[in-house]
């Protein structure tokens, strides 16, 4: 697509799983944590590591989108996700590690792997454009994720759900995030890898939308482009 770059001026990324890859992260952080409860989690039941890790992502997933549906709360992820994981593989929910979300919380956001192509693109639009997070993850933890894989000082500003009250897709955050950057709608671009939080949130609000969809998944929802790889960024802006 051959877009008009000189309209554009302020480029909004989502965080998790467009720019911090935080599936290698998150599963590196579950090794660990099997690696060290070892002992308690196969006297109680026989979950193996990758049953572990499986559990972990199929709770996780369900209770972010409970999230994202103002239907949890924050407090909830974090006190009930490896409680319902356990319970999910036939281990009783007492036997949980009193402070296994609280180790998950040190270790994962600091570790500093980043989807392919991270950097090169950053490097690249960071001379062109004013460069933003617009994240419904938690403040207390995406500044960390940001400073240990070494991208904060690409952003001009970060802005999460929990500074607004608002989470994606509501058109309420993306005007937030609009003004707290000084930017139009027609001068901003959206990018990130949820169709619903990120594409249609930014299609509602007006902005131009850019669907990372690195698996190619099918879909029928309107984006202005969609990419594989985050190096298609430099092409595209």
């Amino acid at each position: 697509m051959n877009l008009k770059r000189n309209t554009f001026k302020h480029l909004f990324f989502d965080l998790d799983h467009t720019l911090w890859d935080f599936e290698r992260c998150s599963e590196e952080t579950l090794e660990e944590l099997y690696d060290i409860h070892r002992v308690d989690l196969l006297s109680k039941g026989s979950a193996s590591k990758d049953h572990f890790i499986a559990a972990f992502r199929k709770i996780n997933a369900e209770l972010w989108s409970h999230y994202n549906e103002s239907r949890i709360t924050k407090e909830t992820i974090r006190d009930r996700r490896f409680p319902m994981m356990f319970e999910l593989l036939n281990i009783p929910a007492a036997v949980c590690p009193a402070n296994l979300g609280k180790e998950y919380l040190e270790r994962c956001p600091k570790k500093p792997y980043l989807i392919p192509d991270t950097i090169e693109a950053l490097e690249h639009l960071q001379n062109k454009y004013y460069l933003h997070i617009l994240t419904n993850g938690f403040a207390d933890v995406q500044s960390t994720k940001m400073r240990y894989s070494n991208i904060f000082h690409y952003f001009n500003s970060v802005v999460t759900s929990e500074c607004t009250g608002h989470k994606k897709p509501s058109k309420e955050i993306f005007e937030f995030a609009m003004k707290q950057a000084g930017a139009a709608a027609d001068q901003s671009a959206m990018i990130g890898d949820n169709l619903n939080t990120d594409i249609v949130g930014a299609n509602n609000a007006g902005m131009f939308s850019v669907y990372y969809n690195p698996d190619a998944v099918e879909h029928n929802e309107y984006v202005g482009a969609e990419i594989i790889s985050l190096k298609e960024l430099i092409e595209l802006f």
